[in-house]
C-alpha cells in the first residue's frame, strides 16, 4: 500500500512521487492549505493539501489526530525559512495528490507530544496510544537491535539457541513460582521457570555445549523499579569452560554490543571480590561512577563513650562506616534530615554527621551533634577519611548489613543529587561471592542458587560453610547488576553436600530435583553460564529510568496489567474442570449465599 515510510522521505526523492501510510499526527489549516504531519514507525513528515484537489482537500479536511491515511504525492523541498535542519525530513515536504482515509479515530486519551501531562497510568491503560510516540518506538527498535545483535554474536562463537520448556515444576530459586494447576493431574500443579537453570544444565550434560536462550522467567516477588513479574533473560551456558572463559566471553559480547549499537567504546571492566565491593561501597553491584566510598572506623570507635557508635563496633556483627562527601557541608538541615529519613527505608536508626567548616581551628571547626562524644579520636578520624574543608562526614553504625545498605544507597542517592559522576560507562566485574548466607537465625541459604560450585572441596566445605567461596561472577555497570553466573555443580557427591548444608534431606532432594540429581551420575561435564537481564540492559542504553519504558506491555507495580484488567476471575466451569474451590466462594455457599 505504500512506496515508503515517513521517515525514509529526504532530499534525494525530490520530484518523485511517493506513497506513504501512517497517523494524522498533527494538523494545520493555513489560509484554506492543509498541513498534514504524518507519522509512522520511521519518522514523521509534512503533507501539503491545496483546494485545487477537491476529493484529497476534503479528506483532509476532515482528518484528525490519529486518523489513519494513505496519501500519494510528489516531493518537493521546501520554501526557504521553513525548512527544519534538526529533523530527518525537514528540508522537504510532500504535496498531495490523494488522501485516503483508511480509518478515522476516537479522540486520543492524550496527545503524544503532551505525555508528560498524564499519568503513568493512563498510557498503560491505553499501551496501545503511548507506543506510538517516537520515543517509545526508538526504545523498541533499540531493543529488537539489541537482541539482533546478541543473537549473532552468539550464534557466530558457536552457541545454540535451544528452547526450554515454560511450564514445569516448581524449585525453589529465591522467589515465589508463579503456579499453573493442571487439568489433567487434578490437585497438581506446574510452575513457570524463574531461570531455565536446570534445564540448560541438563543440556550440558546431554552434550550440546554451547547453548543460549533469550528467555522469558517469572518470579511471584515485590517490584520495583528493575523488576517485573515476566522479564527477559540472555541465557548462556557452555561446557568444558572455567570463570575466565565465561566472563571473556560476555564481556566481549557487551563490549560488541555497545560498540555496534552506541558507539560507546567501553572502558576497562575491573574485577572486584565481593568482600571489597561491600568494604568499599556497600553494596555488590556498585556504581563507580561516583567517587564516594565508605571507610570503616570501628577501631576508633570502639574508644569513644558513644553507645551508638561503641556498641556497634565492639559487637561481632556489627559496623561503623564513615562516608566523606566533598563540598557536602553546604547541605541544609532541611537536606540531611531528608536524608536521614531516606536510610531509615533500609532500617537505619538515624544518620551521624560533622560537616568540617574550618579544620584548622579545630573542635571549633567542626559542626555537629555528636562530636563532644568523640574528641579523642577525632583527628585522626579526619585524617583516616581524608576530611578537608567544606566537606561532610556521614556515618552508619548498626548491624554490617543495615549499614551496609542504609549508607551504600545514601552513597548513590547523594551521587545523583550532587551530580558526581565522573564517567559515563562504569563496568565491573564482582567475584568471590560468599556460598551461603544467614538469616536472623542462623540458617544458611545459598546467595544465588544452590546449584553453583564451590570453590573448595566437600570436606572443605561441609567443615565450614560460612566461610566458603562459590565460584560465581556478577556483571555490574553502573550501579546495575547486568548479569549473574557461575560455574555448576557437575558432581553428584558436592551437589548433594550442598543440599545437605541447606538442610535438604535426601527424600526432599529426590523429590525436588531428582530428575538433575540422576543425570550427574551419567558423565556430566565441568559447565557455567552467565544470564543477562535483557530488560535492564535495553534500560541503561536507552537511558531510561525504569524497565517498564523498554518493555512494549508491562505491567504496574502491583503486576497487573491495567489494558487487559489481568488477572482476572475466571468463571465457575473452568475451575471446576481444574479441581480448585475459591475459598471466598466456598465460605459465602456455606453461609447459604
Amino acid at each position: 500500500m505504500r512506496s515508503h515510510y515517513c521517515g525514509q522521505l529526504n532530499e534525494t526523492l525530490v520530484d518523485q512521487t511517493v506513497t506513504v501510510c501512517g497517523w494524522v499526527h498533527r494538523r494545520r489549516d493555513h489560509g484554506g492549505v492543509i498541513f498534514l504531519d504524518m507519522r509512522d514507525r520511521d519518522g514523521i513528515a509534512q503533507f501539503v493539501v491545496d483546494p485545487d484537489t477537491a476529493e484529497a482537500f476534503a479528506n483532509a479536511d476532515r482528518a484528525r489526530s490519529e486518523y489513519v491515511l494513505r496519501i500519494t504525492g510528489r516531493v518537493r523541498l521546501r520554501p526557504e525559512g521553513t525548512q527544519n535542519p534538526n529533523m530527518p525530513t525537514g528540508m522537504i515536504e510532500v504535496l498531495a495528490k490523494e488522501v485516503e482515509v483508511l480509518n478515522s479515530a476516537a479522540t486520543p486519551p492524550f496527545q503524544l507530544d503532551e505525555h508528560g501531562k498524564v499519568g503513568e497510568e493512563v498510557r498503560l491503560k491505553h499501551r496501545y496510544i503511548d507506543l506510538r510516540r517516537p520515543d517509545m518506538i526508538e526504545k523498541l527498535r533499540l531493543r529488537s537491535r539489541i537482541s539482533h545483535n546478541v543473537r549473532a554474536y552468539l550464534e557466530n562463537q558457536g552457541f545454540l539457541d535451544i528452547e526450554t520448556p515454560v511450564l514445569t515444576r516448581a524449585t525453589p530459586e529465591g522467589a515465589r513460582d508463579y503456579l499453573v494447576p493442571s487439568r489433567t493431574h487434578a490437585g497438581s500443579f506446574f510452575a513457570l521457570p524463574q531461570s531455565p537453570q536446570l534445564f540448560k544444565q541438563l543440556l550440558m550434560v546431554a552434550g550440546f555445549d554451547r547453548y543460549y536462550q533469550i528467555a522469558k522467567c517469572f518470579r511471584d516477588e515485590d517490584l520495583r523499579a528493575d523488576r517485573q513479574p515476566e522479564f527477559t533473560q540472555i541465557d548462556i551456558e557452555a561446557s568444558f569452560v572455567e570463570e575466565d572463559d565465561i566472563m571473556g566471553i560476555t564481556e566481549a559480547m557487551i563490549r560488541q554490543l555497545f560498540q555496534e549499537v552506541l558507539s560507546v567504546e567501553l572502558p576497562e571492566f575491573p574485577r572486584m571480590t565481593w568482600q571489597e565491593a561491600m568494604d568499599r561501597f556497600g553494596s555488590d553491584k556498585p556504581d563507580l561512577r561516583i567517587p564516594l566510598e565508605l571507610t570503616d572506623v570501628d577501631d576508633l570507635m570502639q574508644q569513644v563513650s558513644f553507645n551508638v557508635f561503641s556498641g556497634p563496633a565492639k559487637a561481632e556483627d556489627g559496623r561503623v562506616a564513615a562516608l566523606k562527601v566533598p563540598g557536602g557541608a553546604k547541605l541544609s538541615r532541611k537536606e540531611i534530615d531528608e536524608y536521614t529519613k531516606f536510610v531509615g527505608i533500609y532500617g537505619a536508626k538515624g544518620l551521624a554527621w560533622i560537616k568540617v567548616n574550618e579544620r584548622a581551628k579545630g573542635l571549633d571547626g567542626l559542626q555537629s551533634p555528636i562530636v563532644k562524644f568523640m574528641e579523642n579520636v577525632v583527628e585522626e578520624l579526619l585524617d583516616r577519611v581524608g576530611a578537608e574543608d567544606g566537606d561532610i562526614i556521614f556515618f552508619g553504625a548498626d548491624k554490617a548489613r543495615i549499614v551496609n545498605e542504609a549508607i551504600g544507597a545514601l552513597r548513590v542517592k547523594l551521587g545523583a543529587d550532587l551530580n558526581l559522576y565522573t564517567q559515563a560507562w562504569a563496568p565491573l566485574w564482582v567475584v568471590d561471592f560468599p556460598m551461603f548466607e544467614a538469616d536472623d537465625n542462623g540458617r544458611l541459604s545459598p546467595l544465588h542458587h544452590p546449584f553453583t560450585a564451590p570453590s573448595c572441596s566437600p570436606e572443605e566445605l561441609k567443615a565450614d560453610p560460612a566461610k566458603a567461596l562459590s565460584r560465581a561472577y556478577d556483571m555490574v555497570l553502573n550501579g546495575t547488576e547486568l548479569g549473574g553466573g557461575s560455574i555448576r555443580i557437575h558432581n553428584q557427591t558436592m551437589q548433594s553436600t550442598v543440599f545437605e548444608i541447606l538442610g535438604i534431606g535426601e527424600e526432599e532432594a529426590q523429590e525436588k530435583f531428582g530428575f538433575l540429581l540422576d543425570a550427574l551420575q551419567y558423565g556430566a561435564p565441568p559447565h557455567g553460564g552467565l544470564a543477562f537481564g535483557l530488560d535492564r540492559l535495553v534500560m541503561l542504553m536507552a537511558g531510561a529510568k525504569t524497565i517498564r519504558e523498554v518493555i512494549a506491555f508491562p505491567k504496574t507495580q502491583s503486576a497487573a496489567c491495567l489494558m487487559t484488567d489481568a488477572p482476572g476471575e475466571v468463571s465457575a466451569d473452568q475451575l471446576k474442570e481444574l479441581n480448585i474451590r475459591l475459598r471466598q466462594k466456598a465460605k459465602a455457599e456455606a453461609a447459604g449465599e
